[in-house]
């Protein structure tokens, strides 16, 4: 993409600054619905498809995500790695056929805003001249013309894929030398970023409020936390990853140092699929196997519980690999009331 470098270069702040987000005709930043469907949209970044149940297919960036499988409700969100690490900010996929290409690049170099010296060079890399090779035509059929993809929500990195379109025959891997070009495992990584897990607020019991000195028992809804999975996927090249997630365990922390947790790391494993243990009638006398115990009353106010989720991510790809992926968190915060015991006396 140093077509848009160049271009860039002569172009006042204020434009660049409108251009992030406009994404004008400029080469190389073609909107994602500009691939592979002999179509100009310049309107939108992402279409979606959906069937009785909801929405299942979006497309975004020249990969498609199916999230039928994903966490959903008002309080289900994104995870927040365990690690520094992030999904990829920006992208290579397949972008254009041979006709797309020559049909985007020529009208702006007709126009001439990026200067004759540029144009002409870009003229001779496409082989523009050649009414039968030129932008590889007489490979139709057989590849695509790859290019950059970003992130939507433009994150730090969005702009390090600066590479100007590249052809890819069908069958054939990327370019090694270029990173983030979409294999198995880059579209995994992107799949991780569509992840949805459900919100994380415990019930606990007693419900309303609880005493001081009183085992009070957490669970979550074992019915709610399952895995889930995202796929991810390049249909005009057969390339496709899943990445799952798995709760593995939740953590307590009660909002006060005046307090104890059970088990005392205040990290409650998953034990047959469930993540803690529902109070029954009857267990008033036994430790639970997740909860917390206020040594202090809460006063007039609260105190702020809160419970992190822990998940595991691993994934699987079109060609047989797979692995692991940074564990991912996600958390929310709950105010319980704490009250003192009141004593009668006689």
């Amino acid at each position: 993409m140093p077509a848009v470098t160049s271009a860039m270069r002569v172009l006042p702040i204020t434009f660049l600054v409108g251009a992030c987000f406009s994404l004008l005709a400029l080469p190389g930043s073609a909107r994602a619905d500009d691939i592979l469907d002999g179509t100009q949209n310049t309107e939108t970044e992402q279409s979606a498809e959906t069937d009785p149940e909801g929405t299942v297919g979006v497309t975004v960036g020249g990969v498609v995500f199916d999230r039928s499988k994903n966490g959903s409700g008002d309080s289900a969100g994104a995870l927040t790695s365990s690690t520094s690490w992030t999904p990829p900010s920006c992208w290579y996929a397949p972008k254009y056929t041979p006709e797309q290409l020559q049909k985007y690049l020529e009208p702006i170099w007709e126009v001439g805003s990026t200067g004759y010296e540029w144009d002409a060079k870009q003229r001779e890399k496409y082989n523009a001249n050649d009414e039968k090779k030129g932008f590889n035509k007489d490979k139709t059929g057989k590849g695509y013309w790859w290019g950059s993809y970003v992130n939507e929500s433009y994150p730090p990195g969005w702009d390090s894929c600066n590479k100007d379109y590249f052809w890819v025959d069908a069958g054939d891997p990327p370019p090694a030398d270029i990173e983030n070009a979409v294999t198995p495992e880059v579209l995994a990584e992107l799949a991780y970023a569509e992840i949805r897990v459900p919100g994380t607020e415990v019930t606990l019991a007693p419900a309303e409020a609880t005493k001081v000195n009183l085992p009070t028992w957490a669970w979550l809804d074992g019915a709610e936390f399952k895995p889930v999975s995202v796929t991810a996927s390049v249909e005009a090249i057969g390339v496709s990853a899943t990445a799952t997630a798995e709760p593995v365990s939740l953590e307590i922390k009660p909002g006060t140092p005046d307090a104890e947790t059970y088990p005392a790391s205040g990290v409650c494993e998953i034990n047959d699929g469930r993540i803690g243990e529902p109070y029954a009638k009857g267990k008033a006398d036994a430790t639970p196997p997740c909860g917390v115990k206020y040594l202090r009353s809460s006063g007039d106010g609260t105190f702020p519980l809160q419970a992190t989720v822990t998940w595991e991510i691993h994934w699987t790809g079109s060609d047989g690999a797979g692995g692991d992926l940074p564990d991912g968190a996600f958390g929310a915060t709950q105010n319980v009331v704490v009250q003192e015991i009141q004593a009668v006396n006689r």
